[in-house]
């Protein structure tokens, strides 16, 4: 593949040392990515496990800022852990040795209202109840207004309304969703009941402190969303999918080409025309996250001739320096 190199000190160490294996796969479909960009082509990000609190605003709010990403698929810990991260980064705890903590160590934690995350404890008071406040005042206006919106628009709100700037401990630019917002971005976050804000909005509703749970709209309104903002792209420019991680974030919003073409027959729909995926999962037990990027030939979602990479590594490691290379640093 001939490709002129940017000349940024990633790009260029990653010009001269990732040559083979996983890391040549990784600067193949990091090319891939600028490539199909070059050709006018969308982008779609999808965020599974836990990379919000591995900080990937880093590098992806800058990925938004500069119109790279078109569209987030993530899960409801992502688009809250990214908020979390904003407005109460100093409380965070990091238990680098969090493979050998006992379970009293656990307690221990639980005790001080530290919810962990691998290596990185995420504070209630100062990250959760801080945002529960902010977000129950939206919910409770629309409830009010009888307007229902999806969870990341109210996610939108809060940051946009400046009611929890007061509060912002790291610099405003590394928030991934703070850009996304700015930008309006297409979103979907399928799944979003189960995160902590999808449990507390659920636990207000049986309290009737929210009385119509239609508020927030569920997930068959993100599918169709989803479908009406595919279907209007897709006519202007081909769509590429871009997966970190599997599960629920990669499999909803890949889902909506066959959808269209399988269920509501609208066989003129372009499937997606770029694909690439980093995970560290096996293929095996009928796992989504660990499937071959073939496997999706069979199911409708990519073509034969469809650009597809796949990076088997840690995305928290891969991910940063597959945006810097884009990005030209």
């Amino acid at each position: 593949m001939s490709y002129k190199a940017t000349k940024g000190v990633i790009s260029n160490f990653i010009d001269h040392h990732y040559r083979h294996f996983n890391s040549a796969a990784m600067r193949d479909a990091a090319i891939g990515y600028k490539t199909h960009l070059e050709k006018g082509g969308q982008m779609v990000v999808t965020l599974a496990g836990a990379m919000s609190s591995a900080e990937i605003g880093l590098s992806l709010a800058e990925m938004i800022r500069q119109g790279k990403v078109h569209a987030i698929s993530c899960t409801g810990a992502n688009l809250e852990e990214d908020v979390y991260n904003l407005v109460a980064h100093d409380h965070y705890v990091r238990v680098p040795n969090y493979r050998d903590l006992t379970p009293e160590d656990e307690q221990k934690l639980l005790d001080r209202h530290l919810n962990r995350v691998t290596d990185t404890c995420i504070p209630e008071e100062e990250a959760i109840r801080r945002i529960e406040g902010a977000i129950m005042e939206v919910w409770t206006e629309a409830e009010k207004k009888g307007e229902s919106y999806l969870p990341h628009e109210y996610f939108y709100k809060i940051l946009l309304n400046g009611s929890l700037k007061k509060y912002y401990q790291i610099d405003p630019k590394d928030s991934w969703l703070l850009a996304a917002a700015e930008r309006n971005l297409p979103m979907v976050v399928p799944g979003w009941e189960d995160s902590t804000t999808g449990n507390i909005f659920t636990g207000h509703n049986i309290k009737g402190n929210i009385k119509n749970v239609n508020t927030v709209k569920s997930g068959i309104s993100y599918m169709m969303s989803w479908a009406e903002w595919y279907m209007a792209a897709s006519k202007k420019a081909d769509i590429g999918f871009f997966q970190i991680g599997g599960g629920i974030a990669g499999d909803f919003p890949i889902c909506v080409v066959p959808m269209l073409h399988q269920d509501l027959e609208y066989t003129e729909v372009k499937c997606w025309k770029y694909f690439c995926q980093i995970s560290d999962s096996t293929t095996s037990y009928g796992s989504y996250s660990g499937a071959v990027p073939n496997e999706k030939i069979t199911w409708g979602k990519l073509e034969i001739d469809t650009p597809r990479f796949i990076v088997e590594s840690d995305a928290s490691i891969v991910a940063p320096l597959m945006f810097g290379y884009i990005l030209g640093w």
